[in-house]
């Protein structure tokens, strides 16, 4: 048995949406009260509570705050468990301490448990959610297994998503005995060893110029409420407006939001049919572990290494292929591009004008990126 996550566009009436911004913003506020409350504790000498202390607290909470017993008791859970995650990443793997949410900034989202039948499908076209009852959705796949958590999701666009997590069988896709070498670029995004290319598409590029135009009036109404705001402070204003009052600036700002989104799932779905089709084709795919945070310091090429989503094509890869009984090995990249894949000679290194070379040692002429495939391969 397998975890799959089905996404889910769900279609909620008002008072639904109102539960659920609630519930977004109870969530954040436990967020917010469990970490000041960690953090004073080590303050005063004390020691982090774990995730199971944590949902102790959480009734005193809902005694102190009766508003919190309308948010669906499962998600309160999950945001003790997601804090508590957030303390071992800060311990284990020195990563940053975790951070109060604001309601400006924090995604807008809180996760279910199923428990008791309370996430149940009803039909093709009906869920029902904790707190919120029956819902209409749209889905390209149906979840097909036993449902174990749902995550309720706004977008930045103003759309509602629920992301449902259940337990399924995917039988493995037959064997067909072949490996591949496969070398991450940018005029390609992706050459395989045998000497497959997978063009470079530029999402962003094509949808530039209309994003650019509503980008211009978004700064221009800023500046304009930021004026206005300004003002209604001078005059001391008893409730002086915010950003989100002005219409013309929101709507600009989700047009921004909007244009974004398209090339987000116009890159995603490039990526799943060619990941798809990789693991369909080989049983054993070699890639390079590319460190992308360094690559990023060249600022000629930042913007277009960053379109390419390298690794998030190495994560669809990593879980079909565990889905589907493949295999994917990571590979050091170093020297791949600059030593001859058919008799080991060192060329020293090439600049990347340079895309074909000759083997000064046994005369062979290379592809620069398939015989980097090939060295990742033979890896």
């Amino acid at each position: 048995m397998t975890l799959k996550t089905f996404k889910l566009r769900i279609y909620p009436n008002v008072t639904q949406r109102i539960q659920f911004e609630r519930n977004f913003g109870m969530c954040r506020f436990v967020w917010n009260e469990l970490l000041n409350m960690q953090t004073k504790r080590h303050e005063n000498g004390g020691k982090y509570l774990n995730e199971f202390k944590m949902n102790y607290l959480l009734k005193p909470l809902k005694q102190e705050y009766p508003w919190l017993k309308e948010a669906d008791a499962t998600s309160l859970l999950g945001v003790s468990h997601n804090l508590h995650l957030a303390f071992q990443k800060l311990f284990k793997e020195h990563a940053g301490y975790p951070k109060f949410k604001a309601k400006r900034f924090a995604r807008p989202a809180y996760r279910s448990n199923a428990v008791n039948g309370n996430i149940v499908l009803v039909d093709d076209a009906h869920i029902r959610l904790p707190k919120v009852g029956v819902i209409t959705f749209r889905a390209g796949q149906l979840p097909d297994g036993k449902i174990k958590t749902a995550t309720v999701v706004r977008s930045r666009t103003g759309k509602y998503y629920v992301l449902v997590v259940a337990e399924v069988e995917v039988a493995a896709w037959h064997k067909t005995k072949a490996l591949a070498g496969i070398d991450m670029g940018i005029a390609d995004l992706a050459i395989t060893s045998d000497g497959k290319k997978y063009a470079t598409k530029r999402f962003d590029k094509a949808l530039a110029r209309k994003r650019h135009y509503w980008e211009k009036r978004l700064a221009r109404r800023r500046r304009q409420a930021e004026k206005e705001i300004a003002w209604d402070k001078q005059l001391k204003v008893s409730a002086p407006r915010q950003l989100s009052d002005f219409k013309n600036y929101m709507k600009a700002k989700t047009m921004v939001a909007k244009y974004g989104e398209k090339v987000a799932n116009q890159r995603r779905d490039y990526l799943q049919k060619i990941s798809t089709e990789l693991v369909s084709k080989y049983d054993v795919i070699k890639l390079e572990d590319l460190k992308t945070k360094g690559l990023l310091r060249n600022h000629n090429l930042a913007r277009a290494i960053a379109n390419q989503s390298w690794r998030e094509l190495r994560l669809m890869l990593e879980y079909k292929a565990a889905w589907y009984g493949k295999q994917v090995v990571v590979v050091s990249p170093y020297k791949t591009s600059q030593r001859c894949s058919a008799c080991g000679y060192d060329d020293g290194k090439h600049e990347l004008e340079v895309r074909e070379w000759t083997c000064p040692q046994c005369h062979s002429h290379h592809d620069r990126d398939i015989n980097a495939a090939k060295n990742i391969l033979a890896a």
